[in-house]
């Protein structure tokens, strides 16, 4: 799994810990059910996400199976407990038009405004989750074959195609800016700050906050917005459900299929808009 996961987890069972002496146990072969209901039940009445708290069963879930196979325990303490319902929230997308316009701002603001639109453009055309965009090298990178490397969730590798925009972006910051930002102790790293290091996600979302703003665009954008729509308006465009799968890297294609949920809902909306057995502006 990725650093980022590991450490998560890693944070959760230490909570869990924490909660397990407080309640006077201190083995794990004394971890029953209601330990873990009860902890549950805490972190429900906390402002804690429901993301965050299904996060943390998983882990701790996770962890009791581990035990139960090193039989350091005889019986799974989570099998009669249950994760928190998640409600399934459809993602926020950007549309073209917006997407064009928070380009054309970039554009303009110098070395910075040149490696920004990069990218952008590489999060909306390729589908890269932030923290693919940051661990990107300048070999992953094929403009002859117009392919990127990507190494998503758990270093899983898939191959992206380039778009012809994206390329020329990819191309003219390459040539150009890259070089701006180089200093004797700059990595292969494709996108680098001011200061010749990597580019952090952290950085990147303040980026993308602080141009969304600028372009007047009147509704959160952060940068797994262009992911979104990257998958959304691919599925628009005609393209199959598996071919999006493959091409945001999803094990799962119930992870994909949210999609689906939000073009149904463009659909409505046209359907409303245009049927002539709808009712429009107080007319049958």
């Amino acid at each position: 799994m990725s650093q980022n996961t590991i450490s998560s987890y890693s944070s959760d069972l230490y909570q869990f810990s924490n909660f397990l002496i407080k309640q006077l146990v201190f083995k794990c072969s004394a971890v029953k059910s209601e330990h873990l209901n009860k902890w549950m039940e805490l972190l429900g009445k906390s402002n804690l996400s429901k993301h965050s708290q299904s996060r943390k069963f998983s882990a701790v879930r996770n962890y009791s199976k581990f035990l139960l196979n090193e039989n350091i325990i005889e019986s799974d303490f989570s099998e009669l407990c249950h994760s928190p319902k998640l409600s399934r929230k459809l993602p926020g997308i950007i549309t073209v038009g917006e997407f064009n316009k928070l380009v054309s701002l970039v554009r303009s603001t110098g070395r910075f405004g040149l490696r920004d639109h990069c990218i952008i453009e590489l999060m909306y055309s390729v589908g890269l989750r932030v923290s693919e965009l940051c661990n990107l090298k300048i070999e992953h990178i094929d403009l002859e074959e117009e392919m990127v490397r990507v190494f998503g969730k758990g270093s899983k590798e898939r191959i992206v195609p380039l778009g012809g925009i994206a390329k020329s972006v990819l191309k003219d910051y390459l040539n150009n800016t890259r070089s701006t930002f180089v200093i004797q102790k700059s990595s292969n790293y494709l996108f680098l700050s001011r200061l010749g290091k990597p580019m952090s996600r952290k950085t990147i979302w303040h980026m993308v906050k602080k141009y969304s703003a600028l372009a007047n665009i009147n509704h959160p954008i952060k940068p797994h917005t262009f992911r979104h729509s990257f998958a959304t308006h691919l599925l628009s465009g005609g393209a199959d459900l598996r071919s999006i799968q493959d091409l945001l890297g999803h094990s799962d294609i119930n992870t994909t299929q949210i999609y689906t949920q939000i073009e149904s809902g463009r659909l409505r909306e046209e359907h409303a808009l245009h049927h002539p057995r709808q009712k429009r502006n107080g007319l049958p």
